[in-house]
């Protein structure tokens, strides 16, 4: 793996667990997340339900997480 890959994989694992963390699904089932993303996926940007989404999602980064508790994973920083 190169220099660049690990950077890369370092940024993303804390940023991605810790929207799962946020989202109150830390102990939700790995096959019920990867289902969710996979259907997410199929949601054209730009859309209606995309919107909607990214609401949702901008809301819930203004408000406390769903699942605080001492999980040792940073607030992900805001992304678009």
């Amino acid at each position: 793996m190169t220099a660049d890959r690990k950077k890369e994989a370092r940024e993303k694992f804390p940023l991605l667990g810790g929207i799962v963390v946020r989202a109150g699904l830390s102990n939700a089932d790995r096959a019920f997340l990867l289902g969710g993303l996979i259907e997410l996926a199929s949601v054209a940007p730009g859309s209606a339900e995309h919107r909607r989404l990214r609401d949702i999602g901008e809301e819930a980064f203004k408000a406390p997480a769903l699942d605080a508790g001492s999980s040792g994973i940073a607030e992900a920083p805001e992304w678009h």
